[in-house]
C-alpha cells in the first residue's frame, strides 16, 4: 500500500466533506444564529456524534482493525469474514438496546450533558426532543464504522471516506429545501441527521458487498474473538475518543454561559478542517499499514512509516495552526458573519479559534502516535494517557472558565492535547517503538521556521495591508465578495510563501513528493 496515495484518497474526501461542512455551517449560522435553537441543535448533534466516535470509530479503529488484519494475514479471508460477522452481530445488538434506553432516559441525560439549559425550560425541552430524534444516527453510524474498518483493512478507503460527504449533502439540502417549511428550523435539521445516517449505512453496505466482505447477520455470541475485541475496545473507547470527550466536557461547562456553546462550536468547525484532512486521515491510513508491517515482522518499515507520517502531517499542520492563530478574525468574519451571526459573535468565536489552534499540532500528533500502540494490540496505555489529558482538561476548563470565560475552555482543550501527545511520544520512545530518523530531525525545525514566518506575514498583511486594500477596491463590490476575495488572497499568498520557504530551507522539496507517490 502506498501510504501517501492512500492518505491523498482519504484526505481528499475529508477535504470535500469539510468544505461542504463549512457550507452547511454557514447556512446554520445564517438560519439559527447563536440563539436557543442553535444551542439545542448543537447539543443534540454532538451527543450521538460523541458516542459514535467513542463506541465506533475509537473502539474499532484501535481494536477491530489490528484483529481483523491479523485474521486476514494469518488465517485467510474466511476467518476474517467470520470475525467481522461476529463483531457485527454483537455491535448491532448492543446498539439497539443502548439506543432504546437512551431514548427513554433522555430527559435525565440532558441534565448531565447540558446542565445550564435547565435554567431555560423551553431550551431544555427543545434539546431533549432534538436529541431523541437525532440519536438513531449513533446506531447507523456505528455500523458504518465497522464496515469502514473492514474496507480500510482491505486497502479500500474511498467509500468510507465519502460517507461524511453524504451527511453534509443531506443537511445542506435540508436547510435549503426543507427548513423553510418548518416553524422550527432546528427540527428539520435533526430529522436530516437521522436520514443521513440511513443513507450512509446503505452506501457502506453496498461498498462492502462489492468488496465481497459484507457481514451476514447471525445470532450474537461472545466468541473468543469478540471477547478480545471487547478487551481491546473498552480502552480504545477512551483513547480513540479523547478529542470528543474533551469537547463534550467543554460543552457541559460552556452551557453555563449564554451563547458559549455556539461560539465554541463554530470555532471547532474551523480547526476541525485541518485536523480532519490531516490528522484523522493519516491515522486511518497509518493504522492498517503499521498492523500489516508488524504482522510481517517489518519493524524497520513500521518505523519508517511513522516517521514519514509525522513529517508529512507536520508539514501540513504547523502552517495551518500558524494561519489560524495569525488571522482568526478574517476567517470567522468571512465564513459566518451574516444573518443572525453578528460582529460580536465574530469577536467571541475568533478568540476561541485561536486558542483551539494552539493545540492543533498536538491533536494531529495523537493521531500519528496512537497507531503505534493500537497496531501492537495495546489500547490500555493510550487510554491511561487519554485519561490524564481528560483530567487536565476538566481542571483547566473549570479554573479558566471562571477566570476568563468560555475562551478558557478552548485553552484547556489545547493544554490537554499537548499533555496527551507528549505522554504517547515519551512511552513509544522509551519502549523502542519510535525514534525520529535523521531526515525528520533535519526537516522538522525547518518546517517550524517556515510556518512561523508565514504566520507572521499573514498577521502583518491582515493588520496593515487589509484596510488599505479594501479602500482601493472599486465600488459595487458587496461586503461578502470583498471578504471572500481578501481571505482567498491571504490563503493563496500564505500558501505560496510557505511553499517557497520550504524549498529554500529544505523543509520539503517537490522531488520528495514525486518520489513518495511513486514508492
Amino acid at each position: 500500500m502506498n501510504l501517501l496515495k492512500s492518505f491523498a484518497t482519504v484526505g481528499g474526501m475529508t477535504m470535500m466533506s469539510r468544505v461542504l461542512g463549512f457550507v452547511r455551517d454557514i447556512l446554520i449560522a445564517a438560519v439559527l444564529g447563536t440563539g436557543p435553537v442553535a444551542d439545542a441543535f448543537f447539543v443534540a448533534f454532538k451527543f450521538p456524534n460523541l458516542f459514535r466516535r467513542l463506541f465506533a470509530e475509537g473502539a474499532f479503529n484501535s481494536a477491530f482493525v489490528p484483529l481483523f488484519a491479523k485474521r486476514l494475514e494469518g488465517e485467510g479471508e474466511k476467518s476474517a469474514r467470520q470475525f467481522a460477522e461476529e463483531a457485527f452481530a454483537v455491535l448491532l445488538t448492543v446498539l439497539i438496546v443502548f439506543t432504546a434506553i437512551a431514548q427513554l432516559a433522555m430527559p435525565w441525560l440532558m441534565y448531565g450533558i447540558a446542565p445550564g439549559f435547565s435554567d431555560t425550560p423551553d431550551k431544555f425541552d427543545m434539546a431533549v426532543v432534538f436529541t431523541q430524534i437525532a440519536f438513531p444516527y449513533l446506531l447507523f453510524m456505528s455500523l458504518v464504522a465497522l464496515l469502514s474498518g473492514v474496507l480500510n483493512s482491505l486497502g479500500k478507503f474511498a467509500a468510507a471516506a465519502f460517507a461524511p460527504v453524504l451527511l453534509n449533502i443531506i443537511l445542506i439540502s435540508t436547510l435549503l429545501f426543507a427548513a423553510p417549511y418548518f416553524e422550527n428550523a432546528g427540527l428539520a435539521l435533526v430529522w436530516g441527521v437521522s436520514a443521513a445516517g440511513v443513507a450512509q449505512l446503505a452506501m457502506l453496505v453496498w461498498a462492502a458487498h462489492r468488496a465481497g466482505f459484507m457481514p451476514r447477520l447471525r445470532m450474537p455470541k461472545m466468541t473468543p474473538g469478540v471477547k478480545r475485541l471487547v478487551v481491546l475496545g473498552i480502552p480504545g473507547v477512551i483513547a480513540g475518543g479523547i478529542a470528543q470527550i474533551n469537547l463534550l466536557i467543554g460543552t457541559i461547562i460552556a452551557s453555563l454561559q449564554d451563547g458559549a456553546v455556539s461560539w465554541l462550536y463554530y470555532a471547532d468547525r474551523v480547526y476541525q478542517l485541518p485536523l480532519g484532512v490531516i490528522g484523522i486521515a493519516i491515522g486511518i491510513v497509518l493504522l492498517p499499514d503499521l498492523a500489516r508491517r508488524l504482522r510481517a515482522d517489518d519493524g524497520d518499515g513500521a518505523m519508517w512509516s511513522q516517521n514519514r507520517a509525522m513529517e508529512f502531517s507536520m508539514l501540513l499542520t504547523l502552517p495551518a495552526a500558524a494561519a489560524l492563530i495569525a488571522i482568526p478574525g478574517p476567517i470567522i468574519e468571512t465564513l459566518f458573519e451574516r444573518g443572525a451571526f453578528d460582529a460580536a459573535d465574530t469577536l467571541k468565536t475568533q478568540m476561541a479559534l485561536a486558542a483551539f489552534a494552539v493545540g492543533l499540532p498536538a491533536f494531529v500528533l495523537i493521531k500519528v502516535f496512537s497507531p503505534g500502540f493500537f497496531a501492537r494490540e495495546n489500547t490500555v496505555t493510550p487510554m491511561r494517557f487519554a485519561a490524564a489529558g481528560i483530567a487536565v482538561n476538566i481542571a483547566g476548563s473549570l479554573i479558566l472558565f471562571y477566570q476568563i470565560g468560555f475562551v478558557g475552555i478552548a485553552i484547556a482543550t489545547s493544554m490537554a492535547a499537548w499533555v496527551n501527545a507528549g505522554l504517547l511520544w515519551f512511552r513509544l520512545a522509551a519502549n523502542g517503538h519510535y525514534q525520529a530518523d535523521a531526515r525528520l530531525k533535519k526537516r522538522l525545525p525547518m518546517i517550524l521556521i517556515a510556518s512561523a514566518a508565514m504566520g507572521g506575514l499573514l498577521w502583518a498583511t491582515a493588520t496593515y495591508a487589509g484596510p488599505t486594500a479594501a479602500d482601493m477596491m472599486p465600488g459595487g463590490w458587496t461586503a461578502d465578495a470583498l471578504g471572500i476575495l481578501a481571505l482567498g488572497g491571504l490563503v493563496a499568498g500564505g500558501g505560496l510563501v510557505y511553499a517557497l520557504l520550504c524549498q529554500i530551507t529544505g523543509a520539503a522539496r517537490l522531488s520528495d513528493l514525486k518520489q513518495a507517490l511513486r514508492r
